[in-house]
């Protein structure tokens, strides 16, 4: 979601240069069920461009078509959508379509914050009544010091409704290794909108142009890889296809804080790199061990580069949102035991 809202941030400002103005629509509620939830968030440009989107397709007209008043009178408003009938959702939308105006402050102070990697808020207020106006609008908290509304010259009304949004930092994804699987993972997991980062060895140096979609490409050997801006918010897959390398990464990463460790190779393999990673550091922490996954992946029959990639990035999912590998049609056999 962090990387979504980026998007829509850069964009508005962009839009704001070309002296356009823009509206953002977010989806603050919802009764029932809908293909996505509160939170997400969609861009349009006065000249009725969009960016991002809050629904499968069918929701995205109809924002645009009652942003007009928006654009009109610069007073924020709420709208909903009954998709029970028209999405097959079985939900009531709330939409809070407001100005998004993006000054020179607003957007430094944001990027400075992104780059730090720091948590943010999105605070919009709301009614549960469509085409509501009045007080109606979005606060962004960077820190105490950093506090934005994006329409200034609307008050806000604190006794509206309230739906809170916490992001995290960007979520990133550091590929140590340089084969064409990890020109695949990292292709992939930048389309998901994670910021990857890939070393490459020194022996045989690559490019950005060699990795579309990452963010940063090293060349490095393990003894001069700085990896220490690694954190919570940090995946890290070993793809060297050697031996020693991922031994000495391991030594080196054993100390580091991120989410999740995968590599390549059998599970005899791995047993044999954590007695060596035992012998050079005895007091390494259980946790450490309880983060490496390996074989990287989830057990779905994987065979092209393609499918590994699909793998490794199923998994990691799965880990950082703490949930179990399982068919989502097993979430409701409803159906199943009817017919049976």
């Amino acid at each position: 979601m962090t990387h979504e809202f980026i998007r829509l941030i850069k964009v508005a400002r962009s839009k704001k240069k070309q002296k356009s103005k823009c509206v953002l629509a977010s989806i603050v509620y919802l009764d029932g069920s809908s293909y996505r939830k509160p939170g997400v968030r969609m861009l349009i440009d006065e000249n009725g461009s969009t960016t991002g989107a809050v629904s499968g397709g069918c929701v995205e007209n109809e924002i645009c078509r009652r942003s007009a008043s928006v654009f009109e009178t610069g007073e924020a408003k709420i709208i909903t959508y009954d998709g029970r009938y028209r999405l097959g959702c079985e939900g009531i939308l709330y939409i809070l379509i407001e100005p998004f105006d993006v000054p020179d402050d607003l957007y430094n102070a944001f990027l400075e914050h992104i780059e730090a990697r720091k948590h943010f808020r999105l605070d919009s207020y709301f009614k549960k009544e469509d085409e509501a106006v009045g007080g109606l609008g979005s606060v962004l908290s960077l820190d105490i010091n950093n506090i934005y509304k994006f329409s200034e010259n609307k008050i806000i009304n604190e006794e509206n409704q309230l739906f809170t949004q916490h992001y995290h930092p960007r979520f990133k994804l550091l590929i140590i290794g340089a084969e064409h699987d990890a020109v695949k993972l990292c292709s992939m997991a930048s389309l998901i909108g994670w910021e990857v980062t890939v070393v490459s060895s020194m022996k045989d140096p690559k490019s950005l142009s060699d990795f579309p979609g990452a963010t940063r490409v090293l060349a490095e050997n393990p003894d001069t890889a700085d990896l220490s801006d690694s954190d919570l918010q940090t995946a890290i897959v070993l793809m060297n296809h050697n031996y020693a390398l991922d031994l000495q990464y391991l030594i080196k990463l054993h100390n580091l804080q991120f989410c999740y460790l995968g590599l390549l190779g059998s599970s005899r393999r791995w047993e044999r790199l954590q007695d060596e990673i035992l012998n050079y550091v005895p007091d390494v922490s259980l946790t450490f061990f309880e983060k490496v996954y390996s074989p990287a992946g989830l057990n779905i029959g994987s065979e092209t580069p393609e499918e590994i990639a699909l793998s490794i990035l199923s998994e990691i999912l799965c880990i950082t949102r703490d949930k179990s590998p399982s068919s989502l049609r097993n979430l409701n056999n409803n159906f199943v035991s009817r017919i049976e």
